[in-house]
């Protein structure tokens, strides 16, 4: 049989939990709407190959800010915790750093924000793919209905998670992907 390692066991365990499920979507969101803004705002230019840098630019960036972001706000919320829980016990400030408890928390914080910054990266790829294949009017129109397609699919994957109407929860992100749509198509027209 095979074994896997402890590091990972903890990684496949943070997917499967709601943390883990929250991060991969919030990126997949994030990096799909914010790489369309920059396609979208880079789209004016006659040559696909500074469009695909702006995008997979802005994407590594977004992806790593959200890596970052994640961590530092995990850790802020966990630090107070820590904090509220070692004056409830009347133990003196790190006394509960040294826990077992504390230091998984501290690593399934490193592996969220990871997760984050990962599929806000990801997510990013996919509106520049286009851009690779197609005429850069081509490439958009598809950058476009590749992000709405995801965004439909997230939202179906979010309304089944929550018991909701599937489709309801789906359209409702299409509507969020067509306002992005519709404001960067105005800010690149207005440069």
């Amino acid at each position: 049989m095979l074994k896997i390692p402890r590091s990972l066991k903890l990684v496949l365990e943070i997917l499967n939990k709601e943390s883990g499920t929250r991060y991969i979507v919030r990126g997949l969101i994030d990096g799909t709407l914010s790489a369309l803004g920059v396609v979208i705002g880079a789209s004016g230019s006659s040559d696909p190959s500074v469009i695909i840098a702006a995008g997979l630019g802005g994407g590594v960036a977004n992806g790593l800010s959200n890596i970052l972001g994640a961590f530092t706000a995990e850790k802020a919320s966990l630090e107070r915790d820590r904090i509220q829980k070692e004056k409830n016990l009347l133990k003196h400030s790190g006394y509960l750093k040294k826990s077992i408890i504390y230091k998984r928390a501290i690593r399934e914080t490193m592996i969220c924000g990871l997760i984050d910054g990962i599929s806000t990266t990801v997510g990013s790829a996919l509106p520049i793919i286009p851009f690779f294949l197609f005429d850069i009017k081509t490439a958009l129109y598809l950058a476009v209905a590749i992000t709405i397609c995801l965004l439909f699919i997230l939202g179906v994957f979010i309304g089944n998670i929550s018991k909701e109407n599937v489709v309801i929860s789906g359209i409702k992100m299409v509507i969020g992907a067509i306002i992005v749509t519709f404001l960067c198509f105005m800010i690149e027209k207005a440069f």
